[in-house]
C-alpha cells in the first residue's frame, strides 16, 4: 500500500499491540512490525489507480473463474495478523483449497498465498524491507511489487525462507507470472493513459496550470 507519508510511533518502550491499531486515527492505516507501530496516510491517487486496476484484472479469471481457473479469494487491503505482526497489503490472495469460506471477521490470521504491495517513495524502504521480511517469516509464497512511478512490476517467490526474484517487467510488458501465470495481461493497463492534448510551450491557454498526480506520492 502506497502512503503519502509514514510516521513511526515510539511513545514508550513497550511493544505495540492490536489496541494501538484500534486507537489509530480512522483516516490512517496502522500496521505493526516487530513490535513497532507504523501509522500511514491513505494511498495517493496514482497508487490507488494501479492497485484498483490490478485487482480488477485478476478478479475475473481467478476469483470468478471467467477466462481463468478461478479458485482464489482476492481482497483489497485486508488486515492480516501474522503472530504479533499486523499488516495491510494493498492486495492479498488465498487459494480456496486453503480458505474454503472467507471468515466473517475484522481481520484474517491465515497466511495468504500471495500479496502485492504498490510502492511509493515514502514507503518503499518499509515495503521492500521489514514488511517483506515479515511475509517471508510467515510463509507467504509469492509477492509482487508494483511501482507506478517507475512503471514496473517485480515478482518474487519464497524459497528456503528467502525471496527469490522471478522477473521484473516494465511499461507495457505482457504479464504472465506465478501464481497467476494461467492468465496474461498488459502491464500498461495499470498506468493512467498519457495526456491526449499537450500544450505547446508559449501557447496561450485558458486552462489552469496542472499538477502531476505523481507529485503527491
Amino acid at each position: 500500500m502506497s502512503k503519502s507519508q509514514a510516521t513511526l510511533s515510539e511513545t514508550d518502550s513497550r511493544r505495540a499491540t492490536y489496541q494501538d491499531v484500534l486507537d489509530a486515527p480512522p483516516d490512517k492505516v496502522a500496521e505493526i512490525v516487530d513490535g513497532t507501530l507504523y501509522i500511514f496516510d491513505r494511498p495517493a491517487f496514482l497508487h490507488a489507480v494501479a492497485s484498483s486496476v490490478l485487482g480488477g484484472i485478476i478478479n475475473p479469471p481467478f476469483y470468478h473463474g471467467r477466462g481463468g481457473p478461478g479458485g482464489w479469494w482476492i481482497v483489497d487491503e485486508p488486515q492480516i495478523h501474522l503472530g504479533e505482526n499486523i499488516v495491510v497489503p494493498d492486495i492479498a490472495g488465498w487459494r480456496r483449497e486453503r480458505m474454503p469460506v472467507p471468515p466473517d471477521v475484522a481481520y484474517v490470521t491465515l497466511v495468504p498465498d500471495w500479496v502485492c504491495e504498490v510502492l511509493s517513495p515514502s514507503t518503499r524502504k518499509f515495503d521492500l524491507g521489514d514488511k517483506s521480511t515479515v511475509y517471508a517469516r510467515a510463509g507467504v509464497r509469492y509477492i509482487w511489487f508494483v511501482d507506478p512511478i517507475a512503471r514496473s512490476l517485480e515478482a518474487k517467490v519464497l524459497r528456503g525462507g528467502k525471496w527469490v526474484a522471478i522477473a521484473t517487467l516494465h511499461d507495457d510488458a505482457t504479464v504472465s507470472l506465478p501464481p497467476f501465470e494461467a492468465f496474461s495481461f498488459s502491464l500498461g493497463d495499470l498506468w493512467p493513459p498519457p495526456t491526449v492534448h499537450k500544450v505547446v510551450p508559449g501557447e496561450p491557454t485558458d486552462e489552469p496550470e496542472s499538477v502531476p498526480i505523481a507529485a503527491s506520492q
